[in-house]
């Protein structure tokens, strides 16, 4: 068990929590969510021990270890890819590197050999024999082969450094796991073999993480960091979610009576009840969320961007043909046609193909050969994964920069479509030139809308996004009515907006499929 009690932390003379008091308990897995800025983070950094609050302690059970995921991926550089994973147990390798030491000396006394005899006893009880066997197999499932294993890890590809970082937390089973963003920089294989370890993982996970497809698989609790608090809620991220949104809209509408508010409630209470199964803990989740009852939940004060892509022009016949499009080292005759209310996503080994191929289709890049035509009806609107050349030396203030884009020079009409991706007041007279990474894709979702184009291609859309603009961006590309290309790492936008999938798995070899997410990877499995 980990315990959070009474914490309370300022900085700068801004409160982040007030008086937090948690209990983590073993065979449950905790996301923590909140906004930018909110302290997730540092919430962990407070719990791992790295950071003092103002007030409060955190309290662990004696004897439990606790395996942090590191953020900082030189810290290893002079040691090797296995001895880096085996240091995740810092305890077991202590023993082992005082027996092997007893075992070096030249004069071993009786003394050292009862003390040897200890060490061999402890070295055992923590699993020591086994243990560079479990290592290789950590690594094996996250893709890093015999070949890396004596590897130093400064000579290792920073993408395979997060994976040998990742394998260390898991190492040894830990009794507290805790997880800062574990899924970034791991392909859709990888993150699966993470979930599915984390399932079956008996003891106590705390992450913070982006990816809500993986919050909703393993998550059992979510711990939102809001209103200066951290609440805990059962369920996962999706239920979260919906219960804060259903919270919202009824405390808007005041004229409703009570029983009807709390009848809606219960229903939509009972109804995830029945569906809290998606891990071993589902029973007894499932009997918890049947005795929530209004009082235990809570409405967020957190605000989400209005996304919504509509346009006027009908769409014709034709759409878009694309004829043995090639680029050397990418791709070598690509050819597709798009149809009427298809949504393709697109997967590359290389992210930076997608990013070729579609700045190639937005006339930024031109092919080696091949050629593609759109419809003369089609108008397109282009979310590139790079917009630095909208922002960089542009002083322009946030309204005055999306004037560029609109035909309506008025500078109210302006402030509402900023209005909706939450810039408001003020704000809108910031330099763009200074918006932060988030704010910048935010100004290129308002710009698109503005736009009003029937053709859609969005490369990494989600990339400096929160949460709150993730799920927005989400709801935005599932209620667009017009065919669309994109390129994501968030599995559950693939699941929910993509009813094709181009795969090009390497420079000769296309696939191309009709389908969901889910019936692709049968049809990969199917294939081994």
């Amino acid at each position: 068990m980990i315990q959070a009690n009474n914490i309370s932390l300022a900085f700068g003379g801004r409160t982040l929590y007030r008086d937090v008091n948690l209990k983590f308990t073993k065979g449950n897995c905790y996301g923590i969510i909140g906004a930018n800025g909110a302290g997730k983070s540092t919430f962990l950094k407070i719990l791992t021990g790295e950071i003092e609050p103002n007030t409060g302690d955190v309290f662990i059970s004696p004897g439990e270890r606790m395996s942090v995921l590191q953020q900082n991926q030189n810290a290893y550089d002079e040691e090797t890819v296995l001895d880096t994973v085996l240091l995740g147990h810092k305890r077991l390798m202590e023993i082992q590197k005082e027996k092997d030491a007893l075992y070096m000396k030249e004069d071993f006394s009786e003394e050292d050999g009862l003390r040897a005899g200890e060490l061999e006893t402890l070295f055992a009880e923590l699993g020591g024999w086994e243990a560079e066997s479990e290592a290789k197999t950590l690594l094996q499932n996250l893709g890093i082969g015999e070949e890396f294993l004596y590897t130093l890890m400064r000579d290792l590809d920073p993408k395979l450094k997060v994976k040998v970082l990742l394998a260390q937390s898991l190492f040894g089973n830990p009794d507290i796991l805790v997880l800062d963003e574990p899924t970034n920089n791991l392909d859709f294989k990888t993150t699966r073999w993470l979930e599915e370890f984390l399932l079956n993982f008996e003891n106590i996970v705390i992450i913070v993480s982006h990816n809500r497809h993986f919050l909703n698989k393993v998550c059992t609790h979510i711990c939102d960091v809001d209103f200066g608090q951290i609440n805990m809620y059962l369920g996962n991220y999706d239920f979260w979610y919906e219960t804060s949104q259903l919270l919202a809209r009824q405390a808007k509408e005041q004229n409703k009576k009570a029983e009807q508010r709390a009848k809606e409630l219960k229903d939509f209470i009972a109804r995830f009840a029945a569906n809290a199964s998606k891990s071993k803990q589902a029973t007894s989740r499932k009997k918890e969320l049947e005795k929530l009852t209004i009082e235990d939940l809570k409405p967020s004060s957190r605000k989400y961007p209005y996304i919504d892509f509509r346009f006027e022009q009908e769409i014709g016949k034709e759409i878009l043909k694309v004829e043995n499009l090639t680029k050397k080292g990418m791709f070598k005759n690509l050819s597709f046609n798009v149809e009427k209310g298809q949504k393709i996503v697109f997967f590359a080994k290389n992210s930076a193909i997608l990013t070729t191929l579609f700045n190639i289709l937005t006339g930024k890049e031109e092919a080696d050969s091949g050629s593609f035509t759109f419809g003369k009806t089609i108008s397109v609107s282009y979310l590139p994964q790079n917009n630095h050349e909208f922002f960089d030396n542009c002083t322009l203030s946030i309204v005055d920069w999306l004037a560029q884009f609109s035909k309506d020079q008025n500078a109210t009409y302006l402030r509402s479509w900023l209005g909706r991706m939450l810039f408001t007041g003020e704000e809108n007279l910031k330099p763009v030139n200074v918006l932060s990474g988030g704010e910048k894709v935010r100004c290129m979702l308002a710009k698109m809308m503005l736009e009003g184009s029937n053709f859609l291609i969005l490369d990494e859309p989600i990339n400096h996004l929160d949460l709150e603009s993730i799920t927005a961006i989400n709801k935005g590309m599932i209620n667009f009515k017009g065919p669309m290309l994109f390129a994501t790492h968030d599995q559950e936008i693939i699941e929910t907006v993509a009813n094709r999938i181009i795969d090009i798995v390497d420079e000769n070899t296309i696939i191309d499929k009709p389908c969901s997410y889910e019936e692709y990877m049968q049809y990969l499995e199917s294939k081994k």
